[in-house]
């Protein structure tokens, strides 16, 4: 092998390894999430409780927030405490009604050891976000 064959490898392998990763996922923040989420909704006047037995999905945002579905409506509640958020965790809630109200408090329980409390939350009130309603053309 000549050494110009030689070099070409070296270039190549270094290139490769220089080379970013196209599988690789950059992971987005909170916020970040939120927005994903809530692309092409808009924000409605926040309430103060939310019917609990209506909801159909709630997902947690690290870091950030809580979403509730309720139909196609999405309620974002940024709670106190955010910064205890995690999605690995499991939301206990303990109602004292029928709905799930701004000061009620959430407790956040460890998915892999079901025995260990990670904390809780203060709820905030929800800011409901729709899919705006279109007008058809005349």
């Amino acid at each position: 092998m000549s050494l110009k064959h030689v070099v070409g490898a070296t270039l190549i392998a270094a290139s490769l390894l220089a080379a970013p990763t196209v599988n690789a996922r950059q992971k987005l923040t909170g916020e970040q999430q939120l927005a994903k989420i809530l692309d092409g909704r808009v924000a409605g006047k926040p309430v103060s409780c939310i019917p609990l037995n209506q909801t159909h999905n709630t997902q947690v945002i690290d870091k950030t927030a809580i979403v509730y579905r309720i139909g196609s409506t999405y309620y974002v509640n940024r709670p106190n405490n955010a910064d205890s958020l995690d999605s690995d965790d499991i939301l206990v809630t303990k109602l004292y009604s029928s709905q799930l109200c701004r000061l009620d408090t959430v407790q956040l329980r460890d998915r892999t050891t079901p025995n260990m409390w990670n904390g809780f939350v203060g709820l905030q009130d929800f800011v409901p976000y729709t899919k705006p309603k279109t007008t058809a053309a005349r």
